[in-house]
């Protein structure tokens, strides 16, 4: 039998399902510099280090490879089959991450504002 998690929404303290705790942790990975973690210094993405590049293929080829290793390495309950980046005419960027939940074999797609 799999075992269930019930996770805590960090802004407002409820209870989040399995699903909205993995959104919520792979967005907390992506948005942590790698580094700025005391006792873990190589937790998160290195998405930081991007922000305010001009926008080029390369550096979207470079977005796409920073969060799918940051997720590899710290989201074991999710696969990702496919890392897709979206701009605005005003210059931001969104990523959006699709995969399986490793549990449940659920698909899974989220879309994550990286500027």
């Amino acid at each position: 039998m799999t075992a269930r998690y019930l996770g805590m929404n960090r802004s407002d303290g409820l209870t989040v399902t399995d699903l909205e705790h993995i959104s919520q942790s792979i967005g907390d990975i992506l948005r942590t510099p790698v580094g700025s973690r005391v006792m873990r210094r190589d937790y998160g993405s290195l998405l930081a280090s991007m922000i305010d590049q001009p926008q080029t293929p390369a550096l979207e080829l470079q977005i796409k490879v920073a969060c799918y290793m940051a997720v590899l390495k710290w989201e074991p309950r999710v696969t990702l089959s496919s890392v897709t980046t979206a701009r605005s005419f005003d210059g931001r960027m969104t990523v959006t991450l699709t995969g399986l939940h490793n549990d449940t074999g659920q698909p899974l797609s989220l879309t994550i504002p990286v500027s």
